[in-house]
């Protein structure tokens, strides 16, 4: 019995790659490589692979449900094109 419980401890505590975690949250590399970049995730290189441990992966979960990565959305400006009716575009256009 204390044999299965170790293996059970173990196999929760194996590394996860980079690229499995980014295909199960649905980001892009560039995402991941910025969260990277600002310490939010941290890895851990091993033989030249990325992986993300699980104490790692467990402090971005809690800092996530902590809300330390919100921000406020800032929709873009409008611009003069966005403005102008479809009309005067066309006219412009040609």
């Amino acid at each position: 019995m204390m044999l299965n419980t170790t293996r059970a401890n173990l196999l929760e505590e194996v590394p996860i790659s980079l690229d499995s975690f980014i295909q199960r949250i649905g980001v892009t590399d560039t995402t991941a490589w910025r969260w990277r970049k600002k310490g939010w995730l941290k890895t851990k290189n091993i033989l030249g692979r990325v992986y993300i441990t699980a104490p790692d992966l467990r402090e971005f979960n809690r800092r996530l449900d902590a809300g330390d990565f919100a921000k406020d959305h800032i929709a873009p400006k409008r611009t003069r094109a966005a403005e102008m009716g479809e009309a005067e575009l066309i006219a412009r256009s040609n």
